[in-house]
């Protein structure tokens, strides 16, 4: 998962570049980058790292211009050099540079054409450098002989063709060099896109275009809305914003791992509060469990710090029973699924949690979490409650069990590291060594998502269901895509291929 930012202002838009895509490190730990331009010029500075390691003041000084866009790079299979940082750029026509969030399901066909087709050479193995050059080849066709700067209707014909192009889950934001910053997002809105703007104290309109509204609400934008699906948005240097749908059919089917996991909770995305949605997945998990289990003996639930707080307290809240805070993390830890290998994960998970003996000792214990896709770690922290002196130990997901792999930007792609995957929720309770494992319902799941918003017309849930919205994602490509993920695990591994529950570390 990744997080982008394009900001155009009245002002040097380096600094809130930099201080969106921290507020947006939770999307990416692995790699960062900010292009900014100032006239006819760009100013580039890409590295792997965290945001605050790959910026220091000789890099911000370098950074000049009123507009830029930004990324931070949450590693996927194949992608895990410094030449695959983002923002990528090319010299033409006029001057784009591009960050994606997502991933095309088509790289391998799309190489292919640009290469024998389209005469452009791609340098990395990133889908979304071969992204920027299909709409690079869109735009010059688009603009023709003729013209030596490119119109509204130029850019939309090129989105339109990116759309017809490519497949797979994307939000774009393009930065052309003298015109402004497009945004754009693929035909099922499966990746998050969202804009607002500020007014300055010179009456001046700044724009702001972010992966998550908490970007632009610390930053004091106003939010306006999502980029809809299929549908491309221009930013002009005047802070004129014009839209128009250039996709053929369009849908609104986000991605359900966004509510669960990946987004911050005070994020609005597609008009859903997280926050919200997440009190409603503990609200529906406690019913769950008391329909199923009436006569339990649960003493406590405690969360699996931090996404699950939300919904482990609306839990507690249901089941009447007391909510306790019973592990305390290290805040310097990252987020341990989205480290770049399996070996660091499976390392973290002590020294980022520790329990608090006292809420564990002599109780029977409801650990509660958004979601288990790996069990490794689970495992591990049912044994740190069972060490910390509880009595029993059940275990609670918010999510539906994590049966299949994800193919558009969540890199677990192959079934065998899915604890899930040909596992009932009995054999997957004795996997992690829990006394009861409970698990969210998946209608349960999209109806606290679409009670904020009954306008989505359905879900990208295709790590629960196995159903694929963009329709294309066949065997061999599941086949294809985990055979790389399995090259690039023993590179970062040493063939361990471990595994782990997504928890969260904001």
């Amino acid at each position: 998962m990744c997080g982008i930012v394009g900001i155009i202002g009245s002002g040097p838009v380096n600094q809130e570049i930099y201080e969106g895509l921290t507020v947006l490190q939770h999307r990416g730990q692995d790699a960062a980058g900010i292009l900014t331009s100032e006239q006819n010029r760009v100013f580039l500075r890409k590295d792997n790292g965290l945001v605050r390691d790959v910026f220091y003041q000789r890099h911000m000084l370098q950074l000049q211009g009123n507009m830029g866009i930004g990324h931070v790079r949450y590693p996927t299979a194949g992608c895990d050099s410094r030449a695959e940082a983002q923002p990528f750029y090319v010299n033409s026509p006029f001057g784009l540079a591009l960050s994606h969030n997502g991933n095309l399901t088509n790289t391998a066909e799309l190489g292919e054409a640009l290469f024998r087709e389209d005469l452009r050479q791609i340098n990395t193995n990133s889908d979304s450098e071969i992204l920027l050059n299909v709409f690079a080849h869109e735009l010059y066709g688009a603009i023709g002989s003729k013209r030596i700067r490119a119109t509204h209707e130029d850019i939309f014909r090129a989105v339109a063709g990116v759309f017809k192009r490519c497949r797979g889950a994307y939000a774009v934001t393009v930065l052309i060099v003298g015109y402004g910053i497009v945004a754009f997002r693929d035909p099922r809105g499966i990746r998050p896109l969202v804009f607002g703007s500020r007014i300055e104290a010179s009456g001046k309109i700044s724009r702001m275009i972010a992966s998550e509204s908490v970007a632009l609400d610390v930053l004091g934008f106003e939010l306006e809305r999502d980029v809809k699906p299929g549908e491309a948005v221009i930013f002009d240097l005047d802070g004129k914003v014009t839209a128009k749908i250039c996709a053929a059919d369009p849908k609104l089917m986000p991605c359900l791992f966004e509510y669960v996991y990946l987004a911050r909770p005070d994020s609005i995305m597609d008009d859903v509060a997280v926050y919200k949605t997440r009190m409603r997945m503990g609200e529906k998990l406690g019913k769950r469990l008391k329909h199923n289990w009436p006569d339990h003996d649960i003493d406590v639930v405690i969360p699996v710090p931090d996404t699950s707080r939300t919904s482990a307290l609306q839990m507690a809240w249901e089941l009447g029973i007391k909510y306790r805070e019973g592990f305390i993390k290290n805040r310097y830890i990252g987020r341990t699924f989205i480290m770049p290998g399996q070996a660091e994960r499976r390392k973290s998970v002590r020294q980022k949690l520790n329990a608090i003996d006292l809420e564990f000792r002599g109780k029977n214990v409801l650990l509660v979490d958004d979601s288990i896709v790996r069990g490794t770690t689970s495992k591990q922290i049912i044994q740190m409650a069972r060490d910390a002196g509880a009595k029993k130990v059940y275990f609670a997901s918010a999510a539906p069990p994590v049966r299949f792999p994800n193919v558009y930007g969540i890199d677990m792609p192959t079934t065998d590291e899915l604890i899930g995957f040909g596992r009932s929720a009995d054999e997957i309770c004795q996997a992690i060594g829990a006394d009861r494992v409970f698990y969210q319902d998946l209608q349960d799941l999209e109806d606290a998502v679409r009670e904020g918003n009954s306008n989505i017309e359905g879900f990208d849930s295709s790590c629960f269901s196995g159903e694929y919205v963009t329709g294309d994602v066949t065997e061999k490509y599941l086949s294809d895509i985990g055979s790389t993920r399995g090259i690039r695990a023993e590179e970062l591994s040493g063939n361990e291929l471990d595994s782990t529950v997504i928890t969260e570390l904001y």
